[in-house]
């Protein structure tokens, strides 16, 4: 069976094509902005078009239009193609990205860039099993947490922070996705904010 994997969840913009246990094809670009003009056409460039026979999103968090872009274009491409669609967290995704370093360290902390001055943390197990929920907080409370190992786009930043670790610079592949355990796969795919909305609603008159 082959597998179309999409994230466009940070700066990076990445899919690939898996089947067997192999990377058949893949597109990798950190393009910071303009997911939405350049994830398609990636998927476009793809061997035989991205065409497939499933089909797997990174749910996020991460950035709010990224995490809806790559979710809306998994859903859309599955219901042109008649194909089924899950999804997966983004963060686990990263920690899959390194994952002998992980299984190495016993575990270890991703660290996300979440914006409005906060870090997406969750930390995983030696397995790539999340051993907590997803959290958004602000450096000063991140770096209190203990894990030595920290992996993520973040981790550089959080290391210096902290004053102690090892940082593993990561950003989410989507080639990674043969690392994930299949426990990670979400039945539905919806996004995962990782905190509240900005916007509040309107007190009532």
């Amino acid at each position: 069976m082959r597998h179309l994997v999409i994230d466009s969840a940070s700066e990076a913009c990445s899919v690939a094509l898996l089947e067997a246990g192999a990377v058949v094809d893949y597109r990798h670009e950190v393009i910071g902005r303009g997911h939405a003009e350049r994830l398609v056409p990636l998927i476009a460039e793809l061997a035989g078009g991205g065409r497939a026979d499933t089909i797997v999103a990174g749910c996020g968090p991460g950035s709010f239009a990224g995490v809806r872009i790559g979710v809306a274009a998994a859903r859309a491409l599955a219901l042109g193609w008649q194909v089924p669609v899950h999804g997966f967290s983004t963060l686990a995704l990263v920690a899959a990205g390194a994952a002998a370093d992980i299984e190495a360290a016993g575990g270890a902390l991703v660290v996300m860039e979440g914006g409005h001055g906060q870090w997406f943390v969750q930390p995983f197990a030696a397995d790539l099993s999340p051993r907590a929920e997803i959290r958004s907080l602000v450096p000063d409370e991140a770096v209190l947490l203990g894990d030595e190992l920290i992996v993520g786009n973040r981790a550089e930043p959080f290391v210096a922070l902290r004053g102690s670790g090892r940082a593993v610079p990561t950003l989410p592949d989507a080639r990674a996705f043969l690392q994930l355990p299949a426990a990670a796969l979400i039945e539905q795919p919806r996004p995962i904010y990782g905190r509240a909305p900005d916007a509040k609603p309107m007190a009532p008159a």
